[in-house]
């Protein structure tokens, strides 16, 4: 049976109040910039002149770029989570199989990692040495992969491995590293693999399944 409704969509917050106007237009203004160059190649200037401010403008809103990426960030995490919200939904899946669910999450996910990805490359590189952006970026994981897990975990009728509540977690993480490295790294620019989007998402959900639903549990005890 299909999914309750699997029309995920991104879901952006209210804006800020109008003296935050500014702001918003300078961080709408590196986000469309973010479409065309990378974060390092974007100079301050430019996204002045994108919002429709001035250089000084921006220095006294952050002090260097680093503080913008923050602040970038911290608004696509703020999306991400009330997007997460409502597409793990337990409603939402109510009729749909572990199957069916990875089947409309995954494309979707890649979806948004492909739309954003110029500023999530940039979040990635500095997190290694940022710690308050590299715990930003864990809560963000931990929330999405944490409700995911609840949905799979709650159809353990259809789970076929004899650990369950390790197996799952260790399914997601396993599909997580792989997107990290394949979207955020550049492995997808330098591997040996010619996948499309939408290959990528059938092999890993079709790993998860391998893995979850019809594993072979005297295979997975040995």
């Amino acid at each position: 049976m299909p999914p309750t409704d699997t029309s995920l969509q991104w879901i952006r917050p209210a804006r800020q109040a109008r003296t935050q106007q500014t702001l918003e237009r300078l961080l709408d203004a590196s986000e469309l910039l973010l479409q065309d160059k990378g974060f390092d190649d974007i100079h301050v200037s430019e996204i002045a002149l994108r919002a429709n401010t001035s250089v000084a403008s921006f220095y006294r809103r952050f002090k260097d770029k680093n503080a913008l990426l923050y602040s970038l960030h911290e608004r696509f995490t703020l999306a991400a989570m009330a997007t997460a919200d409502d597409a793990l939904d337990p409603n939402r899946w109510a009729d749909s199989s572990i199957r069916e669910i990875l089947e409309s999450f995954l494309p979707f996910l890649i979806e948004v990692l492909q739309s954003q990805s110029e500023l999530q490359r940039a979040v990635y590189r500095i997190a290694l040495s940022d710690e308050s952006i590299r715990e930003l970026s864990n809560r963000l994981r931990h929330d999405v992969l944490s409700g995911v897990s609840r949905l799979l975990l709650a159809r353990r009728s259809e789970i076929r491995h004899p650990e369950p509540e390790s197996a799952v977690p260790f399914a997601l993480v396993q599909a997580a590293a792989l997107l990290t490295e394949w979207y955020l790294t550049g492995m997808k620019d330098t591997s040996i693999l010619h996948l499309t989007d939408r290959q990528i998402a059938n092999q890993i959900v079709q790993s998860c399944c391998s893995y979850l639903v019809t594993c072979n549990a005297e295979t997975q005890e040995a």
